[in-house]
């Protein structure tokens, strides 16, 4: 099973739901999760807040923070995915930012990418890419790097809650 249509089959059983906030991406995450029939289920939609003032205006992204380290940012990301449940009333957000090229970015060489993933509770994660390649690379590997921290983090959210429920069995 492809990583998009697992997320949205665990999403969809627990009842829950997912926002997706992009920059490098463009529009290819969602474009990945609404190829799966029933996505409709579990996702409630996206914004490709390209422009880094969007990401501050749009998904509340910390202004003082993007002038002192630029979009590309573990915290960037993370207050991009937290921004976008926020703003699309989801569980579950997921975001993009990084350096597809051809030029580096705040100073960051192409291939950088971070992918974050928020959840209900605190849950979630960033993930540091170095990729090689070119520009639809970076970029299809990103998709692929941001559905795989998802459904890594709905698998370890459900055995966290199932343990908990259960008292460690």
């Amino acid at each position: 099973m492809e990583p998009a249509d697992e997320a949205l089959e665990l999403l969809a059983r627990r009842g829950q739901t997912l926002a997706v906030a992009e920059s490098l991406t463009g529009g290819l995450v969602a474009a990945e999760l609404t190829a799966v029939p029933g996505a409709s289920r579990s996702f409630r939609g996206s914004v490709t807040a390209y422009a880094t003032e969007l990401k501050r205006e749009l998904l509340g992204v910390d202004g003082p923070l993007l002038e002192r380290r630029g979009a590309v940012d573990a915290e960037v990301a993370r207050q991009m995915a937290r921004g976008v449940r926020r703003l699309l009333g989801a569980d579950w957000g997921v975001a993009t930012t990084g350096v597809a090229g051809p030029a580096e970015q705040d100073g960051k060489p192409v291939g950088t990418v971070f992918v974050a993933v928020r959840g209900p509770g605190g849950a979630g994660s960033v993930a540091e890419l170095r990729l090689d390649g070119d520009r639809v690379g970076i970029r299809a590997d990103s998709v692929r790097a941001a559905l795989d921290l998802l459904r890594r983090e709905l698998i370890g959210n459900a055995r966290a809650q199932d343990t908990e429920e259960h008292g460690g069995i």
